[in-house]
């Protein structure tokens, strides 16, 4: 299941790309710019912006639907719905939107194709979620395919699966974009929800194997933006032998998407990070023989 495709991206990977998003994650980051990627079925959601109150939701799935006291707009039991791909396509206004839709391989393959003549010599696919390795029995013809038609493919993913899921896939991915949070155990517990001991191991497997690995740290504010955390991120980067690695700054361009699906921003006291937010992280990867990038 995928949930978006952006094409003509000049980020997350060399050269003009399309972006593939997949459905499902098993972190759970506070901070996540794209939650509505994080369940692995389809979720719902609302924005009363757009509402008209023209009423089709509420003949569909009414009593979890219901119209607000004043008549303007919805309320939405969400944990009643259980079956949300009732609801997809069901409002003209698109107050009401179902994320996330199953795809097949030749399919997906098709939607690629549209975009191979922008790859030129360095572009290629991306493949991103949500976590796109929680779903390698997919990824496996997919990347297959992708290597018999000569489109480059790189895999953006924090590496917290199981070591199986990355082994079948290793060989057929040009570049693994690899999230590394944190290094701290119990930190990275509190704020993704998972266990930072199987990312580390997955990506010294990862490396040790020979696979091009891109370092990306998102630098979240209360979580890892510290010049002693990122010292202890970057030195295990270079003690692996991780050539490159990127900054990405901190941005609040999903908070409206928690609103829509009816959940609490955590983040939301905390400003946007700027590019010099993050310079002396840069300067002390340059430091230890690192390239280094700003932003995806």
């Amino acid at each position: 299941m995928i949930f978006n495709i952006q094409r003509y991206s000049t980020h997350d990977g060399e050269g003009i790309r399309t972006l593939i998003f997949f459905k499902g994650c098993t972190l759970h980051c506070q901070w996540c710019s794209n939650p509505e990627g994080i369940p692995f079925g389809p979720t719902l959601l609302y924005d009363e912006r757009l509402c008209k109150d023209l009423g089709e939701c509420l003949s569909v799935a009414a009593p979890s639907i219901q119209r607000n006291d004043d008549g303007h707009g919805i309320r939405i039991d969400r944990n009643s719905i259980k079956h949300p791909e009732i609801l997809r396509d069901v409002c003209p206004a698109k107050a009401l939107t179902v994320v996330g839709e199953e795809i097949g391989v030749e399919e997906l393959l098709e939607e690629i194709e549209k975009d191979r003549r922008f790859y030129r010599d360095n572009g290629g696919v991306t493949l991103s979620g949500g976590e796109p390795l929680a779903q390698s029995d997919f990824l496996v013809p997919l990347l297959q395919e992708l290597k018999k038609r000569g489109i480059p493919a790189d895999v953006e993913t924090s590496l917290h699966v199981e070591w199986k899921s990355i082994a079948a896939v290793k060989e057929w991915v040009d570049t693994f974009l690899v999230d590394l949070k944190h290094t701290d155990a119990g930190k990275f517990r509190t704020y993704t929800g998972g266990d930072v001991r199987l990312v580390m191991e997955n990506l010294k497997k990862l490396v040790e194997g020979g696979a091009r690995v891109i370092i990306r740290v998102p630098v979240i504010p209360g979580f890892n933006h510290s010049q002693r955390e990122m010292i202890g991120i970057i030195d295990h980067a270079h003690a692996l032998g991780i050539e490159e690695i990127h900054f990405l700054p901190y941005h609040t361009l999903g908070m409206e998407k928690y609103r829509m699906m009816g959940r609490e921003y955590l983040y939301g006291q905390y400003r946007s990070l700027r590019d010099e937010d993050v310079h002396s992280y840069i300067e002390y990867a340059q430091s230890k023989g690192l390239r280094t990038k700003t932003g995806g």
